[in-house]
């Protein structure tokens, strides 16, 4: 029996989070209620994300329409230049007639929401050879689709994965046997540093910088460098749980945090990523790692820090003065972090005239900035953090990055399991995308911080509460 064929009813919200959605659909036809076309009329000023995704999709439609356009017949689907979406072969519609509905499960109907449900009712009456498919980020109104007995589904073409324990981790524990079922071809020392060209297996799945350890407390940890077809080149990772090795007084206290000082200490590395929970030490070592190769090794110019303005609680209204005094109570971390470097070594001898200087020093090499103000920037020599990275969009992660001139170095810190944005999820969130999407670079790498080293309380209060 062959499938019946499907009608996607879009949701504006839909088409506000990705402007691209109207050509996803591979062979199936959408459709836009009038309703969807007025929300996304009164959604289309200023310059939020929104409002410039709404834009576009109005010039998408616009390019699709030509001058004695029949639209009950629809539009045909046509693929703007430079998208390279593969779109698919179905049609657009819209809404043309009026909906004679008299169901009276539908509640308000001066809502939106309610208007797209009763087109969909609608639909399904008129079209009953077609599976009729509502589209929607909302879940209330895919519940009511579903009292209906209408299809609703979330959209899926936003995701980064279909399951966030697919994300890569950056990490892979080492069976004991490694060696064994590795012929190892050549080692050699290079400026202290100790590598090992080793054969590669049909089954290995490796990655440029992933961090290997073997297992048992006192195993190997080394960083994939290479990957080519038939073998793999590892070094050996250096140990910054070493006094002498730490960095701006800073030492590593698991292997994962030894991997990312790796990584952050690597000016062959431009992009980091570091995922974790509350408490363990994402800020604090990219801060120390920026210090150390901003004021003692000269390798880049400034820190520039910056993160998503999302609050947790209400909202307490506008900030006064410049664009770094707005941006200082969104950076307690920054504060909290610098604190904990600036205190010095010799348990306080050096007085507050001492502190005031170092801290002096600090300031004027940290710059706080707004995302507000990204686009069109181009940063030479910067140590580029950008905090919170969970609250961005795909989009906006993608403006950020590609700000980067030569000799910036970028670190985005976040924890996916704390989302604030509105339509984000944990598999749709821009440092999701960008920690996939840069596995496979060769000077990119990533490390999921799993233990957390604030204290005791913290520790207990993350895994009871």
């Amino acid at each position: 029996m062959a499938e019946r064929p499907r009608l996607y009813l879009l949701d504006t919200n839909v088409l506000m989070h990705d402007p691209t959605a109207l050509f996803r659909f591979a062979e199936h036809d959408v459709y836009l209620p009038m309703i969807v076309l007025e929300e996304l009329d009164r959604s289309k000023k200023g310059v939020s994300e929104v409002a410039r995704n709404v834009r576009q999709v109005s010039r998408f439609i616009g390019q699709m329409m030509a001058p004695g356009d029949k639209l009950e017949d629809g539009l045909t689907l046509t693929e703007p230049e430079g998208l390279n979406l593969k779109a698919g072969t179905g049609r657009l519609y819209f809404q043309t007639e009026h909906f004679d509905n008299g169901s009276e499960l539908v509640g308000d109907r001066s809502l939106a929401d309610n208007e797209i449900l009763l087109a969909a009712l609608s639909l399904t009456r008129k079209h009953p050879d077609t599976q009729i498919i509502l589209v929607s980020k909302d879940i209330n109104l895919r519940i009511k689709a579903a009292i209906h007995g209408i299809t609703a589904e979330d959209y899926y073409n936003d995701r980064a994965l279909d399951d966030l324990s697919l994300l890569y981790s950056g990490i892979t524990e080492l069976d004991a046997d490694f060696w064994d079922n590795h012929e190892t071809r050549d080692s050699w020392t290079e400026e202290g540093r100790t590598f090992y060209r080793l054969c590669r297996r049909d089954d290995d799945d490796w990655h440029p910088n992933q961090c290997l350890r073997l297992a048992g407390n006192n195993g190997l940890e080394a960083m994939v460098r290479e990957v080519s077809v038939d073998q793999i080149v590892i070094e050996v990772a250096r140990d910054f749980r070493r006094e002498q090795h730490g960095v701006w007084g800073i030492q590593a206290r698991n292997p994962e945090q030894n991997f990312a000082l790796n990584l952050l200490m690597d000016p062959e590395v431009d992009f980091v990523t570091l995922l974790g929970t509350a408490g363990t030490g994402k800020t604090l070592l990219a801060l120390a790692a920026g210090l150390a190769q901003t004021l003692d090794n000269k390798i880049y110019r400034e820190i520039i820090m910056t993160r998503a303005t999302v609050s947790v609680g209400e909202e307490i209204g506008y900030l006064p003065g410049t664009e770094e005094e707005k941006m200082t109570p969104w950076m307690g971390a920054l504060t909290d972090n610098l604190e904990v470097l600036t205190e010095p070594e010799d348990g306080g001898h050096g007085g507050e005239w001492g502190r005031a200087v170092t801290n002096e020093l600090m300031a004027s090499r940290i710059k706080i900035r707004s995302l507000n103000f990204m686009r069109g920037r181009t940063f030479l020599n910067r140590y580029l953090i950008i905090d919170e990275a969970q609250n961005i969009t795909p989009k906006q992660m993608k403006t950020l990055i590609t700000r980067a001139g030569p000799g910036t170095k970028i670190i985005c810190l976040g924890n996916v399991e704390q989302i604030d944005t509105p339509y984000l999820t944990e598999t749709t969130s821009g440092l999701t995308f960008a920690v996939d999407r840069f596995q496979d670079w060769q000077h990119a790498g990533h490390v999921t911080l799993r233990r957390g080293e604030r204290s005791r309380l913290a520790d207990f209060a993350s895994e009871a509460l």
